[in-house]
């Protein structure tokens, strides 16, 4: 079994010139550091980069704001925290060691877990020596005449490498609700994306939790576990399926381990890159009487085979409704207010359309004579008080609130800093009606500035660590093919830019998940434009174009300028 509790690593940034191990640095933190390359992000794409391009014999130097690896299970430690994607997916495939010694204990890895795989794999590789933690960048600018980019950081430093790698996440950004009045509030305030790293009490306590997406919906049987009242205040209620977890059988491991090169050779060749349970049937192929037991079995069975039971929920409107009446249905068997039930029943949006969440007794919770769900669309959230929350209907008065409220999703890591490629050309402008790029790997404009798991492609529609795995490869791949060949810059051209970005949008309007008001599109921040900016081609699929673009000779990219060394 792989340890769980493992040593936290810190290092004093200080000053370096031409650099390959961080722990090799004098300080102070004033002087440059030059290196090949920069990767901006420790979860699990920046670690795999960090990985792959140290294996490349280039010098490299890793930022990260948390106090560790783990990217956003650093961050997410809120009760209940818990990964929708089995373990089996939601981990690394690229080497074969780290599948063999360690051993997950669920089905659904809780926060813990996951982040103490994260610190094991850190360990086996030997990668925090080449990070900055607790440091955040807070520009990149490209240096046309050195052929670098230039970062700085809120600890002083500047760096300068040939190839920017943003490993920023789809979601590392938290957003506060838009209501006035929260830094009034005397109580104790929680947010679940930057949860405390020290142990929370609700013991009886009346605690307020604003939203019921995927991380609202974790807490809530949790925290009604201690706390004295629990008020959920609920604007838009999600449709969320039973997880079902359970834990995994030395037998079961030992199969897996057996077969895991199988498994991830069927995971990239999906349509989702991961193994969860899919079907190429239509709705409507089968009689009703057959569909309702279809349903019924997969709702016995798991959120995960009720997602994959039907092969066109996301393009038939009406086979679409008929499987949200259903779980409208059960929520209407488990809630025994029929009020409450009515409340938490979604409508005016096609299920799965928002993010399909997975919850263990969330509606059964509503049964406790101490829970109260808020109804924010009958009584709209005037403000935060002094002593609790004011809705239309009067105020609530609670001794804690949490917030989970979401994150300016997708495209807000990369606008969150400044960002200046050629001639001065900024991130946030280029992206002001909506992020563009070329395969959400790179942008006309930024020369050798590459992201992972970037906003148009598959993203938050595909297991992110198989996505993950896919960028860095592609990334590094090009990167080799450039220095092979002692060429300096890479860029897309706009037309091959804009040919993708017309390919997203197309897809787009073909898909259900573009009907909805959620983070997908870009709907729960204010301002931010609207639309469905992801690939929606499937994992499949986008990797066959990011492998054929390789195959071309990269063709649809402009290279420039020989290669500068670091050193």
């Amino acid at each position: 079994m792989a340890p769980r509790h493992l040593p936290r690593y810190n290092q004093t940034p200080g000053k370096l010139t031409t650099m390959t191990a961080i722990e090799d640095r004098p300080s102070p933190a004033d002087q440059t550091m030059i290196v090949d390359a920069l990767v901006v992000g420790a979860g699990f794409g920046g670690m795999y980069a960090i990985h792959r391009l140290r294996g490349m014999g280039l010098s490299i130097i890793g930022v990260e704001a948390g106090g560790d690896v783990g990217g956003v299970w650093y961050w997410n430690r809120y009760p209940g925290a818990r990964c929708d994607l089995m373990c089996v997916d939601y981990s690394y495939g690229f080497s074969d060691e780290i599948q063999q010694e360690w051993t997950w204990s669920e089905q659904f890895a809780a926060q813990p877990e996951i982040l103490a795989y994260a610190n094991f794999v850190a360990d086996k590789l030997d990668l925090r020596k080449h990070f900055h933690f607790d440091t955040r960048v807070d520009s990149a600018t490209w240096d046309e005449a050195a052929g670098r980019w230039i970062a700085t950081t809120d600890r002083g430093h500047r760096i300068e490498a040939t190839y920017c790698v943003m490993a920023t996440g789809p979601l590392s950004i938290p957003k506060d609700p838009e209501f006035p009045g929260l830094a009034d509030f005397k109580g104790e305030l929680l947010r679940a994306a930057k949860w405390p790293h020290e142990p929370v009490s609700f013991k009886g306590k009346r605690v307020g939790l604003v939203g019921t997406g995927s991380t609202g919906i974790q807490i809530v049987p949790v925290v009604a576990d201690e706390a004295a009242e629990l008020h959920v205040f609920q604007r838009t209620p999600s449709f969320t399926m039973p997880m079902r977890n359970s834990r995994l059988e030395p037998d079961y491991v030992a199969e897996l381990k057996r077969n895991y090169q199988a498994i991830r050779a069927v995971a990239r060749a999906s349509h989702l890159g991961g193994v969860r349970p899919v079907t190429s049937r239509p709705f409507f192929s089968i009689t009703p009487s057959q569909r309702q037991r279809v349903m019924e079995d997969a709702w016995s069975r798991s959120g995960l085979d009720f997602l994959g039971m039907f092969s066109d929920l996301l393009t038939n409107p009406e086979a679409n409704e008929q499987v949200a009446e259903f779980v409208r249905r059960k929520i209407g068997e488990t809630v025994n207010d029929p009020i409450t039930a009515e409340k938490l029943k979604p409508r005016g949006y096609p299920i799965f359309a928002r993010r399909p969440c997975l919850d263990t007794n969330y509606y059964e919770t509503f049964n406790l004579p101490h829970v109260h769900l808020q109804d924010c669309l009958e009584h709209p959230i005037e403000r935060v008080t002094e002593k609790g929350i004011l809705t239309t209907a009067g105020e609530v008065e609670l001794d804690t609130l949490i917030l989970a409220t979401g994150y300016d999703g997708l495209s807000g890591a990369l606008m969150a800093f400044e960002v200046k490629g050629r001639d001065g050309h900024n991130v946030r402008e280029k992206w002001a009606g909506g992020a563009r790029s070329y395969l959400g790997l790179m942008m006309h404009g930024f020369p050798n500035l590459f992201m992972v798991c970037g906003p148009n492609g598959p993203a938050a529609l595909a297991n992110i660590v198989t996505l993950d795995e896919q960028n860095v490869n592609w990334i590094c791949d090009l990167i080799d093919h450039m220095r092979e060949h002692g060429i300096g810059t890479v860029e897309p051209t706009l037309e091959a830019e804009d040919a993708w970005m017309e390919q997203v949008f197309a897809l787009a309007e073909l898909t259900l998940v573009s009907k909805a008001n959620t983070w997908y599109t870009g709907t729960n921040v204010d301002g931010k434009p609207r639309g469905l900016i992801m690939y929606t081609g499937g994992f499949f699929r986008y990797n066959e174009t990011c492998t054929a673009v390789a195959q071309s000779g990269y063709s649809t990219l402009t290279f420039g300028r020989e290669l500068a060394s670091a050193r």
